[in-house]
């Protein structure tokens, strides 16, 4: 394979040959597929450990794609950031440097000001990075669709929930698919071809987004996916696909970008219906 000249030519091999890669090699694929920055900043040893694979699986990977070494592909991740904003990139470095120093926050403040600080970054990646094209098409298919149902399970449903409630606000025929009951496929039941669905999900992907996602797909309705990966198993689904990198704080993890990305599109559509470019 001849190596990519640009990091967006590089992810589209990726995700290309994503299902042809090992095992190994996919844990490589998806770690610098969702973190374009780390890839550019980090030594090879930082990448390995957090891609939880030995050194040499990057040189691996590399070579797969066509590199004479992993250090020679870093050089696309680290020309985009370039190519980006020298603010973004400086911002997030500085970001980087702080969170390395910073003692484990004790006091409420301490958490506070940690998730502060997370969610800004967070929601900065998501205003860089969510392309135009992208969200002029979901606006589209929310404003043709004649019924919108929006589906978000476990920590996604909070998403879900207020993303229906700003819809109806909208004056769309939205329906948050909970299945109470166990009924998840009766909720979904009268599905056609003209609806949308809003599936939001992230990993651990939940198995019944998942069911409803391909019941969807089988209707022949419009299907927006709101995830964490390019290579989430619902983008196969997606008419338009949003990956959102959310704000992470030892364990926990924030919905400040999903939720700030729900109510844009909401809010577009109440005073933008034409999603004009």
């Amino acid at each position: 394979m001849q190596a990519a000249s640009t990091l967006d030519e590089l992810k589209q091999q990726i995700q290309t040959n994503y299902s042809d890669l090992s095992n190994r090699l996919q844990q490589v694929a998806k770690y610098v597929l969702d973190n374009s920055s780390s890839v550019a900043f980090d030594t090879v040893a930082t990448i390995a450990q957090q891609a939880d694979v030995p050194p040499s699986t990057l040189i691996r990977f590399a070579s797969a794609f066509g590199f004479s070494g992993f250090n020679e592909m870093k050089q696309l991740f680290r020309h985009k950031l370039v190519e980006d904003t020298a603010n973004y990139t400086d911002r997030a470095r500085l970001y980087k440097q702080l969170e390395d120093q910073n003692s484990p926050p004790e006091t409420t403040k301490d958490i506070l000001e940690e998730f502060a600080r997370a969610n800004s970054q967070a929601l900065e990646h998501l205003a860089t990075n969510t392309k135009q094209d992208e969200l002029y098409t979901a606006t589209q298919l929310l404003d043709n669709a004649e019924n919108i149902y929006v589906i978000g399970l476990r920590r996604s449903f909070s998403i879900a929930s207020y993303f229906t409630y700003a819809l109806r606000h909208a004056e769309k025929r939205a329906f948050l698919i909970d299945g109470l009951g166990g009924m998840f496929q009766e909720q979904l039941g009268l599905i056609g071809a003209k609806d949308t669905v809003v599936s939001i999900s992230f990993a651990p992907y939940a198995e019944e987004t998942l069911m409803l996602s391909e019941i969807a797909a089988k209707a022949g309705a419009n299907q927006i996916v709101i995830t964490d990966s390019q290579i989430s198993p619902l983008s196969a689904y997606s008419d338009a696909c949003f990956v959102v990198k959310e704000a992470k704080v030892d364990a926990f993890r924030s919905q400040s970008a999903s939720l700030c990305l729900v109510q844009s599109l909401a809010v577009s559509l109440a005073i933008n219906p034409d999603g004009s470019k």
